[in-house]
């Protein structure tokens, strides 16, 4: 199920984002950008359209995937 980021409270929002960016790790190639930086820019994909938000009802988790 896609759920929509701007149907998701900014403090979580943030929170699931953080989440996802510890998860997929630090390497981001020749320049190494802080936490807050790559959190910003997924939150902007998300806006954007570029990535969603997908919640797993049979595995109860959320993950952050390109769009379909």
């Amino acid at each position: 199920m896609i759920i929509p980021a701007d149907s998701i409270d900014n403090e979580t929002l943030q929170s699931l984002v953080e989440s996802f960016v510890l998860r997929e790790g630090t390497d981001y190639g020749e320049v190494e950008i802080s936490m807050q930086e790559k959190v910003d820019q997924i939150i902007e994909q998300l806006r954007l359209g570029d990535i969603v938000i997908e919640y797993s009802e049979e595995h109860e988790s959320v993950n952050i995937i390109k769009k379909p």
